[in-house]
């Protein structure tokens, strides 16, 4: 898989400068470096206090390592020149600092007009808290997040699983493609920002949401409380189970045995569950067997399932293997390793550009580079009002439940013109109002049944109408329905297909379904979630899916890039495994089948060590992220041996003021937070509004993005069933006699 020649790469010429400390930045910068770009990785020359750790390794590895001192004022100047050359710069410096390096977004758009400026901060640049520390933990527990975690014990969970570094770095690497799109339309660059707060609140985009006239079902919403169907099996170990096993024949046979009583009383130990009818039932069958033997008869019999794995487990997994999902990378400290490889599909395929560099190898290289790019004065000097970055771009959406349709919503966000095709009766995931509408904004309606003979005129014409075609649907039935990526690019060749599976294109699970709890449980991240000692537990925050279709979008882009180049359309893909497993990052593995240590949660659940940890005040919880030696050390010189008792004794605002006062990191633990969110004026620029068909105004999470000169599309609601199909019809040359035949045919709604 390591391939360093990538002259002919989607990105090959690209050069980008990356100057950052965390997850979101590295990972954006090997988006970016996989893809073809030449990254410049800027580190101090102490180098970075995470470079001998596994996720810094992983995420870094390939980049040329640039020494670079930006403590004093030829350091600077260094900065500067590989900007003059550069075409993107990924930082994730808060304003101040950033000011401070000379990178402050006007003077930069003043030097460097085609410049791409992507900065990943804790909240976004204008917020009330935008020079906060960029630390995940501190971003959640002020948004509320926390308590939206179920967890082994009442409050705010600690969160172990960095989302929101991951699906930042994701929103970074297609808010700069984005861009790049856009300076092609028009020759300019511009800012391209995102922030930790927007992508912890891309899940909350299910939960957060208020409806001025909202239906029963919109108005009560998915409680975190629901049992999830994760059950013990004889052997210790635990395994995840989505949708109803009933069927199955151990679960029937058992069922039969146990009789209707004894299932109903087994059943009556739990609180209901939309997931699986017979909760208790089947949590007492399936612990009666190990769990393998319960993961191949389910496998064999269509149940969706999987085994809550070790963390690390994950790396030696056929079919995470054959999708190249897990490459082998030759380190030169750490030896023969498995690492995380890229979790999308492109042509020319995306590519492991070899192991970490040695700290400043590449210095002299860098800044001996060529003479600065050229720049489009007049382009540069142009004013007036500019489209969002996709604008004119066409996209028919076929997917249902999460992960397709929230890509395409994402495309629609960016300015993208989308179709969204469902069954007359209606998208499944109608049925969970708040998490359908979440997924859906910007689009238009199009009720058609397909896989019928008579929904193939208007399927096709919209598919020669379309630049983009996406869908989540199992390739079988895609085959079955007429929308598999051979026919559509048949009609169109010039389409950019973009699919997403659950456990990749190749192997035997290919066609298989699967979920992002199945993906979590597969991937370690149940175990971590539980705590220390404690069951496992699902982060109920579906990031599996969002992650798929971050990585699916920006799939897509790469694909029109290649496009505008070539003229030629391509297939392209991601996965609910490949983009999970990308988060595994925390550990490394070796062939013998041993992996890097990494920091684990604590029974409790409240964090990682006393200095990373919630804590539990008089009247409720604060979080504390001392991560530096020196903040620590204040810490500890504050709150003494047991932290735990300086707290208890304290409000929240005591101790927040005390800790402040020390130089300590901290943030309240929001509780019950849906409508504080909403109702904040600081969280103005976090939402959105549109006047929607049932629901009135709708309220929801808004922007994830911020191109300063380029608008984002936010104001069109999400389509009511059918809402658009007559006038999208009738715009595609379909006459009201046609028309009507359809609906009385049941292809399309009255």
């Amino acid at each position: 898989m390591n391939g360093p020649d990538v002259a002919d790469a989607v990105l090959g010429g690209l050069r980008v400068v990356e100057l950052a400390s965390g997850i979101a930045g590295w990972s954006a910068g090997l988006h970016l470096s996989e893809a073809g770009a030449e990254v410049f990785k800027i580190e101090a020359p102490e180098g970075d206090p995470a470079r001998d750790s596994a996720p810094f390794t992983v995420l870094n590895r390939g980049k040329k390592s640039v020494v670079v001192d930006l403590r004093d004022a030829a350091g600077k100047a260094q900065l500067q020149q590989l900007l003059a050359t550069a075409d993107v710069l990924i930082h994730d410096l808060p304003p101040a600092a950033a000011a401070a390096a000379g990178l402050a977004d006007g003077a930069l758009t003043a030097a460097f007009p085609r410049l791409i400026v992507s900065a990943i901060g804790a909240w976004p640049r204008e917020h009330a808290w935008g020079q906060s520390p960029v630390r995940e933990p501190l971003v959640l527990a002020r948004l509320g997040v926390l308590d939206e975690q179920p967890g082994h014990r009442d409050g705010p969970i600690y969160i172990r699983m960095p989302y929101a570094n991951w699906i930042a770095g994701w929103l970074a690497a297609i808010g700069v493609m984005a861009r790049l799109l856009a300076r092609e339309r028009d020759g300019r660059g511009g800012i391209a920002h995102t922030s930790l707060a927007q992508a912890a609140l891309v899940p909350m985009g299910m939960h957060w949401s208020r409806a001025q006239t909202p239906t029963p079902v919109f108005a009560k919403g998915l409680g975190k409380n629901i049992p999830i169907p994760l059950h013990p099996c004889s052997d210790g170990r635990w395994i995840h189970v989505h949708y109803s096993p009933d069927k199955a024949p151990w679960m029937a046979q058992a069922f039969a045995e146990m009789g209707e009583a004894a299932v109903a009383a087994a059943n009556a130990k739990f609180p209901p569950s939309h997931v699986a009818p017979n909760f208790g039932a089947n949590r007492q069958v399936i612990a009666t067997r190990p769990a393998e033997e319960w993961v191949k008869h389910f496998w064999e019999h269509d149940v969706a399932a999987q085994i809550a794995a070790p963390f690390g487990e994950i790396y030696f997994d056929e079919q995470a293997r054959l999708n190249d999902y897990v490459v082998e990378v030759d380190d030169p400290l750490l030896g023969q390793t498995l690492q995380p490889g890229p979790s999308y599909r492109v042509e020319p395929p995306a590519r492991v550009r070899g192991p970490l560099h040695e700290l400043g190898i590449d210095t002299d290289e860098a800044l001996a580079s060529p003479l600065p790019k050229a720049t489009d004065a007049a382009a540069s000097d142009a004013v007036g009002i500019r489209p969002p970055p996709l604008h004119g771009l066409k996209v028919l959406d076929l997917g249902a439940y999460l992960a397709g349709p929230f890509a395409c919503m994402l495309l629609a966000d960016l300015g993208a013109d989308v179709v969204k095709v469902e069954p007359p009766a209606g998208d499944a995931m109608r049925r969970l109002e708040r998490i359908f509408v979440g997924t859906q904004r910007g689009k238009q309606g199009l009720a058609l049944k397909l896989g019928e003979p008579a929904s193939m005129p208007v399927l096709d014409t919209m598919v020669r109408w379309a630049d983009v075609v996406h869908h989540n649907i199992r390739m079988p039935a895609a085959r079955k329905l007429g929308v598999d990526p051979q026919r559509l690019r048949g009609i169109n060749p010039a389409l950019v297909f973009g699919h997403i599976s659950a456990y990749g294109p190749t192997g035997l699970r290919a066609d298989w379904p699967g979920f992002d709890q199945l993906m979590q449980a597969a991937c370690g991240w149940e175990i971590e979630s539980g705590g220390a000692g404690q069951p496992p537990l699902w982060l109920r925050l579906g990031v599996g899916d969002y992650l798929a279709a971050l990585s699916c979008v920006y799939a897509v882009l790469l694909g029109l890039v290649r496009r505008g180049r070539t003229g030629e359309g391509q297939a392209v893909a991601s996965s609910l495994l490949g983009a999970m497993l990308l988060t595994a990052s925390e550990v490394i593995a070796r062939p013998d089948g041993s992996v890097t240590p990494m920091a684990h949660l604590d029974a409790a659940q409240t964090g990682l060590s006393r200095g990373d940890r919630l804590y539990h005040c008089t009247d409720g919880w604060l979080m504390v992220a001392a991560w530096t030696a020196p903040e620590l050390a204040a810490f500890d010189a504050l709150a003494g041996a047991e932290p735990e008792v300086f707290f208890v004794a304290r409000t929240v605002e005591q101790a927040s003021m005390q800790l402040d006062a020390a130089g300590v990191p901290n943030a309240p633990a929001l509780e019950d937070q849906r409508e504080g969110f909403l109702d904040d004026p600081r969280h103005l620029m976090l939402r959105s509004r549109s006047a929607h068909a049932v629901y009135g105004e709708l309220e929801q999470i808004g922007a994830l993005w911020n191109f300063g000169d380029l608008p984002l599309n936010l104001d069109r609601p999400p389509p009511a069933l059918g809402q658009h199909s007559h006038a999208l019809l009738r715009e595609r040359g379909f006459d009201d006699a046609h028309i009507a035949r359809l609906v009385e045919q049941g292809i399309t709604s009255p």
